[in-house]
């Protein structure tokens, strides 16, 4: 895999029908807001829905958006006809997450044939402040059909 080009030139669409399918990101609300080659960005308004006790939203909700970005930001330099797997992952929480939405970023680090090291951040939106609230680290798989 070339790290900043895409094999496939219908990335785009590819990664779009995918996350369709996918009845988590449903079910807590969360869109794609940008596909580029080795970028995604996931958003998800604030529901309360997807709250803790403490009205933040939940770590499990912070931790899936991130690992969705990651994955797919993977997903676009992968060839068409594969699939994209979640091999490992590492998440650290740096601050509360309240706000009105939550934008998470994920990008290639570095992209191979088979493996894919990624980053991702998961920033929050209130009022006008941005604040990074979580950071995560993973590795995806490229299942080859």
């Amino acid at each position: 895999m070339n790290q900043t080009s895409p094999s496939d030139p219908d990335f785009e669409s590819r990664i779009r029908a995918s996350f369709d399918q996918q009845g988590v990101m449903k079910t807590i609300g969360a869109h794609l807001a940008q596909v580029s080659p080795g970028e995604v960005r996931i958003e998800l308004p604030w529901s309360k829905a997807v709250t803790q006790q403490h009205g933040f939203v939940h770590a499990g909700i912070l931790s899936t958006i991130a690992d969705n970005a990651c994955g797919y930001a993977a997903y676009t330099l992968m060839p068409a006809g594969s699939e994209v797997l979640g091999v490992e992952n590492k998440i650290n929480f740096l601050a509360p997450a309240k706000g009105e939405r939550f934008v998470s970023v994920g990008r290639v680090i570095k992209a191979g044939r088979t493996l894919a090291v990624c980053s991702g951040e998961v920033w929050a939106y209130d009022n006008g402040k941005e604040t990074l609230v979580a950071v995560m680290q993973t590795t995806m798989m490229a299942l080859v059909k």
